[in-house]
């Protein structure tokens, strides 16, 4: 899934940038948000503007860490 696509989803859930996105929202399944996310947050370019949280609901393990939410910054849109 291109990153493109994460934004937009994003906008959706959280209603603008900065705010929370429970990750299971995105509605991936398990290993395809890990996978996906794992992958962002690994790419310097990417995971600058990705700000992972763990809170209540469904947690994904991204990059080894349980994580339930991720938040983007407005400044992605540099890189899309």
């Amino acid at each position: 899934m291109e990153l493109r696509h994460i934004v937009e989803r994003y906008l959706v859930l959280a209603g603008e940038f900065g705010r929370p996105a429970g990750l299971e929202a995105f509605g991936l399944g398990r290993e395809q948000t890990e996978r996906i996310f794992s992958v962002f947050d690994e790419d310097y370019h990417i995971s600058r503007f990705f700000h992972f949280s763990h809170g209540e609901g469904e947690f994904f393990s991204i990059n080894g860490f349980p994580q339930t939410h991720v938040t983007i910054d407005a400044e992605v849109r540099q890189i899309l």
